[in-house]
């Protein structure tokens, strides 16, 4: 599908990283509560596509890019920028093997300088003798929120990738726009939401409930590669005097609506 975000809607990645050990969980990042969009919220590492992701010169340091959709490019390199930025993991090969723990570690100290200038990224891949891994990366979905109810709200045009994490590495928040990162499975996440621990906004609790759905990370991979990915785009309809947000249930989500009040704050 060739949609592109509509006028006012911000571009934008994020990367659902996914484990099997010590069992079946997946990778959240807490934002930090003064950040502007979903601050206090928990979500997946990504943010906006900007336009050094796709640049040319990116295709000569990438693995994959003829096996995916042109209008996938950009969106796979932020992803894989936007993971190395705040969580510090790093979808990069090396003579063919994705990088250690220990090279993705000695890379530490560039993280604040790419997420200060993101145009600092390939030159740091380059330098480094490394290629980005954009065939590790899953297309799982694509979001946007609908311009009515967002008026003074910033709308994202959200690519959402799924991918193992490269084995051994680990992640390590920022501490700036992300004040936590940590591994759960997803049935855990959904109960804590639930339990008003943590707080999820309507995509990204829609998504959670959708990984739940498999029981491991490798299922997770396959049932994205099989399922059909439109862009979701939320509706509000009103039902008894109250506003819900709302999806096609044709879509594969398990739960298609929220009221509108919690869907927005929680």
């Amino acid at each position: 599908m060739t949609t592109k975000p509509t006028v006012g809607a911000i571009p934008a990645a994020t990367i659902i990283l996914l484990r099997d050990a010590p069992q079946f969980e997946v990778l959240m990042i807490e934002r930090h509560a003064d950040t502007p969009f979903a601050g206090g919220a928990i979500v997946f590492p990504g943010g906006r596509i900007e336009a050094s992701d796709a640049a040319d010169a990116w295709r000569d340091h990438c693995d994959g890019v003829d096996a995916i959709p042109d209008q996938e490019f950009g969106p796979r390199v932020a992803a894989i920028r936007e993971a190395f930025e705040e969580v510090g993991v790093l979808y990069a090969r090396r003579n063919g093997a994705l990088i250690s723990n220990d090279e993705a570690a000695a890379l530490n100290d560039r993280r604040k300088a790419v997420e200060d200038d993101d145009g600092l990224f390939l030159d740091l891949i380059r330098s480094n003798g490394l290629r980005l891994a954009l065939d590790a990366l899953h297309l799982f979905a694509r979001w946007e929120p609908p311009a009515r109810g967002h008026e003074t709200m910033r709308r994202y045009h959200t690519w959402f990738f799924a991918a193992i994490t490269p084995p051994g590495q680990e992640a390590r928040e920022d501490g700036n726009e992300a004040t936590e990162a940590f591994w759960a499975p997803p049935a855990a996440i959904l109960s804590s939401c639930d339990a008003g621990k943590r707080k999820a906004i309507f995509p990204t609790r829609r998504n959670i409930e959708l990984l739940n759905v498999s029981d491991s990370a490798t299922s997770v991979i396959d049932f994205a590669a099989r399922r059909r990915i439109d862009v979701v785009i939320p509706e509000i309809i009103e039902r008894d005097g109250e506003h819900y947000l709302t999806i096609p249930d044709d879509m594969g989500y398990p739960v298609t609506e929220q009221p509108a009040k919690t869907a927005f704050r929680d």
